[in-house]
This record gives structure tokens, sequence and C-alpha cells, in this order.
């Protein structure tokens, strides 16, 4: 597959599409953008200026090439001379699978196709290609831009090299790519959100608790210790110096009590207006570009904080940052 990678094209810029522009804007790669949205380039260009406002309190120095982002009115012409292809349309598998289709038809078979999909089935996605050893999940986490996780997960097509090539660029990108070697709906990080959010919506939904309320129960608690440890390490230390064999020994048993609710509740009108209107509350009036910047300045501390540790996160962004000083010696 192809390994020098200069021009990605980029099927869909929504949240996490334009997120992709940024991260490889950021590490000198030109991106050309595929979306029907009329209003694409100033949604864009909106994340973009977020992007590098955060980049700079990670580098304060520029990179040593900005890449260029380039609007194009096709799927076949984003695709035309790209050496990557990213798709991140809606979570629709026929909207994607037709997408990937059109890439597959004009890309060279060496060029990877890559999705976004945040945990719809690669073997069903890459069906209609011709070439679908090439087709490939790159599941990324908002913000592209910061957050280092990238889920790399083939379908029963997808050639080993595939996999090995995409690994490597999303690596090449001061992203953490993670094998989820098992197919599987929603692959690891969802799977495990989703059951956050599962639970979370039955306490709104009970009465027992508001979304801020819920949220506030994430940010001040676990939540910090997710920041460089998982649950499983967490819970090791929770054992004391008898370990996890204590911990499960002491706490299993509470796994038969009624403490969670994984089956979600009906999301009806009175439910989805609850949460809507308390999400808006927590808001507290300021727009989502505002909420953005607010959460890419903590997040830049937290990362430069756990990469003085030398620990989570904060050991990509140590080899992103190297990566970077050599590009700038280099060039």
């Amino acid at each position: 597959m192809r390994s020098e990678i200069r021009r990605v094209a980029l099927l869909g810029a929504g949240v996490i599409g334009a997120g992709w522009a940024a991260r490889l804007v950021e590490n000198g790669i030109d991106v050309a953008i595929a979306d029907p949205d009329p209003e694409v380039r100033r949604k864009t260009e909106a994340v973009l200026g977020n992007a590098e406002r955060a980049m700079r309190g990670l580098f304060p120095e520029p990179p040593a090439r900005r890449g260029s982002v380039t609007y194009a009115a096709s799927v076949e012409a984003a695709v035309e001379g790209a050496d990557f292809v990213q798709e991140s349309a809606p979570e629709r598998e026929d909207l994607k699978r037709a997408l990937l289709a059109r890439a597959d038809a004009v890309a060279p078979p060496d060029v990877i196709l890559g999705t976004s999909t945040s945990g719809l089935l690669p073997s069903r996605l890459q069906a209609d290609c011709a070439h679908p050893g090439r087709v490939v999940v790159g599941h990324p986490f908002n913000p592209v831009y910061l957050l280092p996780l990238v889920e790399v997960c083939g379908g029963s097509a997808t050639a080993p090299e595939t996999i090995e090539a995409a690994t490597a660029f999303y690596a090449s990108l001061g992203m953490h790519p993670l094998h989820v070697r098992t197919e599987i709906d929603g692959f690891i990080a969802d799977r495990l959100l989703e059951a956050l959010w599962r639970e979370a919506l039955h306490l709104v939904n009970d009465g027992v608790a508001t979304t801020d309320e819920i949220d506030r129960a994430v940010h001040y608690g676990a939540g910090l210790r997710w920041a460089f440890m998982g649950t499983f390490g967490i819970y090791r230390l929770a054992g004391g110096e008898a370990g996890m064999r204590h911990f499960m020994a002491q706490f299993g048993p509470a796994l038969k009590l009624p403490w969670t609710k994984l089956e979600a509740p009906e999301l009806t009108d009175a439910l989805i207006d609850r949460v809507s209107e308390q999400a808006e509350e927590q808001a507290a009036g300021r727009s989502v570009r505002d909420m953005e910047r607010s959460r890419d300045d903590a997040l830049v501390a937290i990362l430069q904080a756990l990469e003085g540790q030398g620990i989570g996160a904060g050991i990509e962004l140590a080899r992103w940052r190297a990566n970077r000083r050599s590009a700038s010696e280099s060039g």
C-alpha cells in the first residue's frame, strides 16, 4: 500500500471530517474535501481556527509546513490524485458504502480507503468495492486534532498490509492506533461509552439526576483518572496490596445487585425534551465554538501534564513533538 502520504481526500466534513482536516493540515498534509453541505467552507474554517489555536498551546512553534485545504465539487474530484482517503459521512451504512465504492472506482489500488465509522462493520462497508482489501476502519474521537486514539479495524476482505500501512500513517500524525483484532459492532471504545450513556439516560429518565449532575459525577471523579489510567488499572489499585483478585472478591458480588440497567430506556419525546433542555441549561448561553475552545484548553493542559509524567496520552504527545522537531530541523 502507498506509504508516502502527501494528499488526503476527506469525504464528509462534519465534526469528525473537519477534525481530520485540522490534524492533517497541522502535519503538513494537503486535504481535498468533498461535502454537499453549502456551508461546508464556513464550518470547516471555524474548526480549523479552533484547532490552530489549540495546537499553539501544545506546540508554540508552527509546523515545518502547513497543509492546504481545497474544496472539491465531487467525491471523484477529491479522490483524484489523493494518496489516502478518509470517509467521515453520517453514520448510515448505505451512504458510506456508496461513497467508498465511488472512491474505489477512482483511486489507484494502492491507495487506502479509511472510514471513520463509529460502529458499522467494515465487512459490510467494503462489500461494494472492487478492491475491498484496501478498506479499513480508522475510527477517531472528537476533537480529532487533539485526542490521539484511533481504532483500526479490518473487515473480512481487508488485507493485512492495509492494517499495517493505515496504522503507520495514523501513528505518523501523532495518534495512538488501537488495533481492534475482532470485527465487532461498536468496536471497543464506543461499546464502553454507550454502556455509560445508557445508564446516564436511565438516571435522567427516572428523575434520579439531571444531565449536569451526571456530568459532574464524571468530570470531578473517575473522569480525572481516566485521563491516564483505564478501568482495569484503577480497580487494580483499588484492591490495595492484595491486587485485582482482592478487589474482585470484595466488590464482585455487587455485580449481582441492581445497580445498573444496560437496556436503554425508550427515547420518548418527553425524555428527549428533558435531556435537550437540561443540556442547554448546562451550556448557560455559551456557543458551541466557545465550548469547544474551553474543552480544547482543558485538553491541552491535561495532555501537557501527562507528557510531563510520561504516561497515557502524554507519551503520544512526546512522540509527536519529537517528530515535529525532526521535520523542522530537516526542512
